[in-house]
């Protein structure tokens, strides 16, 4: 009798296992991803090797181009885009930086743009947790910067974004296709 219990008790756990794992979302077609500033800061910690303080991190869907026509196609021209796939794009601050001349205090922000093909209008955004632009308010703007496009070397499949020092701060770097924008960002 206790043979059979135990048979039932492992059965039904095996059962319950599966059926969990049926539960799981399959893999999206524009997974997540996430950069930090300084770069690779998460292993640099675990490592022993920080220089500099955490000051910014972005989580973002990376689209893939797919054959597709990209800027003027996919993303429109003068229409505001969550830069990215799905939900809308997020930073977060650790410090206070300067976007554009203005103080940004410490904390999570969306990232918009306006697309055109010469340059793009970068909105930093208070309203966070949404679903690509569709509740875009632009009276939750905090800053709103144009920067240039600038050509890639190479097309780039799937979006990616990450920061680069310069001698002010960082960029944050966004490029896809055969375009790449940078939006300063100064400490």
């Amino acid at each position: 009798m206790k043979k059979i219990i135990g048979l039932l008790a492992i059965f039904q756990l095996f059962f319950i296992c599966l059926m969990a794992q049926s539960n799981l979302p399959a893999v999206d077609k524009s997974p997540m991803d996430m950069s930090y500033y300084p770069n690779n800061y998460p292993v640099l910690k675990i490592q022993d090797k920080i220089t500099e303080p955490l000051v910014a991190r972005v989580v973002y869907s990376r689209p893939q181009k797919a054959g597709r026509s990209i800027f003027g196609g996919l993303v429109k021209y003068g229409e505001v885009w969550r830069i990215g796939a799905n939900e809308a794009t997020e930073i977060e601050f650790f410090k206070h930086v300067r976007i554009g001349g203005k103080k940004i205090t410490k904390g999570r922000y969306t990232l918009y743009a306006v697309v055109n093909e010469n340059s793009w209008t970068i909105i930093v955004n208070k309203e966070t947790d949404t679903w690509g632009a569709f509740k875009y308010d632009a009276k939750k703007d905090v800053v709103r910067i144009d920067v240039p496009t600038q050509k890639t070397e190479f097309p780039v499949e799937s979006l990616a974004m990450g920061f680069e020092k310069t001698a002010l701060g960082f960029n944050l770097i966004v490029a896809w296709d055969n375009t790449k924008v940078a939006l300063p960002i100064s400490l």
